[in-house]
């Protein structure tokens, strides 16, 4: 489909795809198998024709009241049966009709633009949950949240300026048009075709123009904030280095860059304005000169004067905010377009037709020669075999950028494998659904992020639909009960973002206590206590070993000490397992295990 040609008029020089956006978000309006939508669009669009309709007679009452109070008009008034105060009082009925249709088919369409928006919202933010693990570390997250944003206001924008002010005010046209066709002659038609047509030409141009300097002045906006929140973000640098005055001119110079942005851009709107005023008045002047001149020669009524006159300040006065509806659709286009973008991304991890649920029976974990790399060019495993028993504990260690981490990514389903297989009780993980996996498995990260909720929603987080006895339940057994308890409000407490009100320890341990109330068959601990000074550790690890009981555990430590009592120990260097075995048995080898065991017990008594 054809776009609109590319502009900076959208402030960030991408293409408009103005037609097929448009197309998008008709399904949304028009849903098959949904007739009550249907229903309350059609009405809506009949409320509107007949506003439309009312709103183009009204000055024919207006001119009836004048000529009716004119000398020689009563004799007319008389024979419609109404005098100058009936029309009058018709006149101002039929313009609080005008308004009453469009308010009504507000309160008619409101529903579907709303259910429109709020279905695209939630299949937007659905769809971002499905992309994978991959697509989102190359996104920052704020970007994402604005997209939905910007998206959801451009459609509501879209149908309340495009549906509710540009389609209406196009059928008024048309029908002021017909009229001024009908009861005058088409040489009034063609003063306001023309006048419309250079006012719009005008508009479009001087604003095309107008913008690239506000995409400058936003631009050095921009740029005078950035320079600002940096300076007060590194205040005591600043500080130590006496440099008030350098970061004080180096805003000042943004500033001023944006002072004659600014200056251009009012200068800019000043003469759009002007521009706007004298081609309405021309073509203002020029109708009313003709009927003035119909009067004069008797072709005309005083009545017919003053409805000229109507008629056209009722087409001038919605074409006065024309520019910045323009650039505003524009910048709705654009900003629908990057959201049904996003719609269009690819899940890069799918479930399979037809793919059935996990069916846990012990607990079996098995890689059997997996190779992965998150750039195809730069393998991270090389061949890795693997087996984790039922109600085993095996802790993966090695050094940094081995492929630790990335075998709990693989286990979890973040990605999938590039050769070999990943089984779970000899099930592979991609011919089962994801929500299954996730499930099964219960994940305590080295960072624990909870949500800006309280307490007791993220420890429930874990099992929607837990009884209160299992949450308080969980928490005791995560040993963090007696300290929420002793908070003011208790369970009620609010943790802050990402849990920042609470120390390393609680969030850990909150992050226990949600995992417990999960209550999986397999455990992942990716380097769960890596972050916590020693005590807090020595604390939360005998949890998690308690926690383990009877789990499949898969433990990714980096601090060897974490991890000396596993049954298993699996050595990883450069993405292949170079060792494996009892704590014991790997110090005695002597080989790799043993060399980076050494290492840190030096470090530590340093």
């Amino acid at each position: 489909m054809r776009g609109l040609s590319k502009t900076e008029a959208n402030l960030n020089d991408a293409q408009v795809q103005g037609w097929s956006v448009i197309q998008r978000v008709v399904p949304y309006l028009w849903p098959d198998g949904q007739a009550w939508v249907k229903r309350r669009v059609v009405i809506a669009l009949a409320v509107l024709f007949i506003s439309k309709l009312i709103a183009v007679t009204t000055p024919l009452f207006y001119r009836e009241a004048v000529d009716a109070l004119a000398p020689d008009g009563m004799d007319a008034a008389t024979m419609m049966g109404l005098g100058a105060v009936g029309l009058t009082i018709a006149y101002g009925f039929a313009r609080l009709m005008t308004v009453g249709f469009q308010q009504l088919r507000d309160v008619v369409f409101t529903r579907v633009g709303q259910r429109a928006l709020r279905q695209l919202a939630l299949e937007t933010f659905t769809h971002i949950h499905r992309l994978s693990m991959r697509y989102h570390i190359t996104r920052k997250t704020g970007g994402l949240s604005r997209i939905i944003e910007r998206g959801v206001k451009g459609v509501d924008f879209l149908l309340r300026f495009l549906l509710f002010s540009i389609g209406p005010l196009v059928l008024e046209l048309l029908m002021i048009g017909a009229i001024l066709f009908f009861l005058f002659d088409v040489w009034y038609l063609a003063v306001v075709v023309v006048t419309i047509a250079l006012y719009v030409w005008f508009t479009f141009k001087v604003t095309e123009w107008r913008v690239k300097i506000r995409k400058e002045m936003n631009d050095q906006d921009t740029d005078a904030n950035q320079k600002a929140i940096d300076s007060l973000l590194n205040f005591e640098t600043v500080k130590y280095f006496g440099a008030e005055k350098w970061e004080a001119d180096r805003y000042d110079v943004a500033m001023e860059n944006y002072e004659d942005a600014a200056i251009r851009t009012n200068y800019s709107l000043a003469f759009l304005n002007f521009g706007q005023s004298v081609l309405i008045t021309g073509g203002l002047v020029a109708v009313m000169v003709m009927a003035a001149v119909g009067v004069q020669r008797g072709d005309l009524t005083v009545g017919d004067f003053v409805m000229v006159n109507a008629y056209m300040i009722q087409i001038t006065m919605p074409l006065n905010f024309l520019g910045t509806v323009y650039r505003e659709i524009r910048q709705a286009l654009i900003d629908m377009g990057d959201m049904f973008d996003l719609l269009e991304q690819p899940a890069e991890v799918q479930d399979k037709p037809g793919a059935k649920a996990l069916v846990v029976n012990g607990g079996r974990v098995a890689l059997k020669n997996v190779t992965f790399g998150y750039d195809a060019a730069r393998p991270i495993l090389k061949g890795i075999s693997l087996d984790v028993a039922p109600g085993q504990t095996v802790a993966i260690v090695g050094s940094s950028g081995s492929g630790k981490s990335t075998i709990g990514r693989l286990l979890f389903r973040f990605y999938d494998v590039g050769d070999g297989a990943l089984l779970i009780d000899d099930q592979d993980v991609r011919d089962i659904t994801q929500a299954s996996l996730h499930a099964q498995i219960g994940v305590v990260p080295q960072d624990t992020v909870l949500f800006n909720d309280t307490v007791h929603y993220n420890i429930a987080y874990g099992r929607p639909g837990a009884s209160e006895h299992e949450i308080i339940a969980a928490a005791k057994a995560a040993k963090i009960h007696d300290f929420i308890t002793s908070l003011p409000e208790g369970y009620q407490t609010t943790v802050g973002e990402r849990g920042l009100k609470l120390s390393g320890g609680e969030k850990q341990r909150v992050g226990i206590a949600r995992t417990l109330l999960k209550n999986p068959p397999i455990l992942l601990l990716d380097e769960a206590t890596s972050a916590l000074d020693t005590e807090t550790e020595m604390e939360i690890q005998a949890e998690l070993k308690a926690m383990g009981e009877g789990r499949t555990v898969i433990t990714i430590a980096h601090r060897l000490s974490t991890i000396a009592d596993a049954d298993r120990i699996v050595v990883l260097e450069d993405g292949i397992i170079v060792e494996e075995g009892r704590h014991d048995d790997l110090l005695a080898a002597d080989g790799r295990y043993a060399h980076l065991w050494n290492r840190q017990s030096e470090d530590e008594l340093v």
